[in-house]
């Protein structure tokens, strides 16, 4: 499972968290914080949550402040803030290490700060350290001695495997805990999990995933209803013992048993009724289910195939495109979209093969990048390189295509007397980030994620093909990273390369 995946199932672990006995008032100043977050206002709602975090300390109701700092650290981390994320953890801990006397309460406490650790480290994809907070969280469980709490450390346990490309053991652990919900006919919240898995696959584009999730799904769904209808048998044939009992006890009275009798002939027209209802709607689920299985697979042979034809035609086309007059604007388009399908289409075929890094100084890489685009750009645009004088370990083809590209559009859409930018950030010791950004208007929200996506719409190649920001992206996954537009930046648009080595 890579890191698309991933990003899209944290939003699923904050989701299942650990719900308190009883609801509780919360602060203004935790209510103002999630109403902050709720209209996407991050970095205010992240202060927020820590000024309530501080002041629930104050009062020694770490039961309400500790969730506060553990959302504060998973906004953190979100932005790719690790070092502030891990301090506020430290924090958090030592407060409660310093206030809280029993110990299943510190414990059950320490774990949910554990866990927003475990979710930083699965999201840098260090599964050594990953382990280690899922060893820490056990161990929590354990002391804590809250089955709520073991509920919730099967689900982490479950997501850790995924992650980590262990599907097998993953399966087993997300089983585990399907059982035990069951048991307690917690039917709403086993579906609701598997729901949300499925969706996450679906997101990620991962069809493997919602594949093995889905036929999970179903045999869960299968034998729900088939307990459930037992159930009801069940119960009918009680309400029949019943009556056959009162009939034994007034025996005496003919009217009473005539009337008793009357009574279970309706109960077994019932009882046949519920049987064949249940009968009718077990095989249309059945038939849904077995539908949707075959669309999924259809749908993954169906891309695989769109993808060869499209690469086939991409390269057969090439030759006599060559033999053209590369002079005519429209013949130019075709070469480069030509170009451009095959080179998508070879990034995706070797998605999971390993790319070599060499060491760059990054000033002088960056620097040569900007004097790359000093005569495209308009009339006083200022070039601005914010690159360390350090070096770093990347994969140098890939990350000049992004860049240059990157910039080369930049060029395009600065107005007069703005400026172009490009950043080096080191966030950690194995992550670390290019940025680029421009002033001008930015693109607008709903298109964010579009810009990412291949052949989304039919486009005069003349204009463009659309496939430049797509390849980009793949060039970055490859990588083990990302390519993304931050949505917090309002002064134009910035382009965040995240890069995971």
């Amino acid at each position: 499972m890579n890191k698309k995946i991933l990003i899209l199932l944290c939003t699923l672990l904050f989701g299942f968290g650990i719900a308190s006995a009883q609801e509780v008032q919360k602060s203004d100043l935790q209510q103002r914080a999630e109403n902050e977050d709720a209209n996407g206002h991050v970095a205010t709602a992240r202060y927020l949550y820590i000024k309530a975090f501080d002041e629930y300390s104050d009062q020694g109701k770490l039961e309400q402040g500790i969730p506060c700092a553990a959302q504060a650290a998973g906004m953190y981390y979100k932005e790719n803030y690790y070092r502030e994320a891990f301090d506020l953890l430290r924090r958090a801990d030592q407060v409660v290490t310093n206030k809280v006397t029993v110990s299943s309460q510190a414990n059950a406490l320490h774990y949910q700060l554990t866990k927003v650790r475990l979710q930083m480290y699965m999201k840098l994809h260090r599964s050594a350290s990953a382990q280690e907070q899922l060893n820490i969280m056990e161990r929590q469980v354990d002391a804590a001695e809250d089955e709520k709490l073991k509920d919730d450390l099967l689900y982490n346990k479950a997501i850790f495997y995924y992650t980590f490309g262990q599907n097998e053991r993953g399966n087993a652990v997300f089983q585990e805990m399907s059982d035990r919900m069951t048991a307690s006919e917690d039917y709403d919240k086993v579906d609701e999990v598997y729901q949300t898995l499925i969706e996450s696959g679906r997101r990620a584009g991962n069809a493997s995933m919602v594949s093995l999730a889905y036929s999970n799904y179903t045999e869960w769904k299968d034998s729900v209803t088939a307990i459930k209808h037992a159930k009801e048998v069940d119960a009918l044939k009680q309400q029949i013992a019943t009556h056959e009992a009162t009939i034994a006890d007034k025996d005496s009275s003919l009217s009473s048993r005539s009337t008793v009798i009357v009574g279970l002939s309706i109960l077994a027209a019932i009882l046949a009724a519920v049987l064949v209802l249940g009968a009718l709607a077990f095989m249309r689920v059945i038939a849904v289910n077995r539908k949707q299985k075959n669309t999924i697979k259809e749908e993954r042979e169906n891309n695989a195939l769109k993808a060869r034809f499209i690469n086939n035609i991409a390269a057969q086309l090439t030759p006599t495109l060559q033999k053209l007059d590369g002079k005519n604007a429209e013949v130019k388009a075709l070469r480069d979209f030509a170009e451009h399908v095959q080179t998508l289409a070879s990034l995706d075929s070797t998605a999971n093969e390993s790319v070599e890094l060499e060491d760059i100084q990054v000033q002088p890489f960056c620097e040569s990048l900007l004097e790359e685009i000093r005569g495209k750009v308009k009339k006083d645009v200022e070039l601005i390189s914010k690159a360390p004088k350090m070096s770093a370990k990347v994969n140098k083809e890939y990350v000049t295509h992004i860049l240059r590209h990157l910039l080369n559009n930049a060029a395009v859409f600065t107005p007069e007397g703005g400026h172009i930018t490009l950043d080096f950030k080191k966030r950690s010791a194995h992550t670390q980030q290019f940025l680029v950004y421009n002033t001008g208007s930015d693109i607008p929200e709903e298109k964010r994620n579009d810009v990412f996506k291949p052949f989304l719409e039919v486009k005069d190649l003349s204009t463009g093909d659309g496939l430049g920001l797509p390849i980009c992206r793949q060039m970055a996954l490859k990588m083990d990273g990302d390519l993304s537009i931050d949505p917090t930046f309002s002064k134009g648009t910035r382009f965040v390369l995240d890069l995971h080595i």
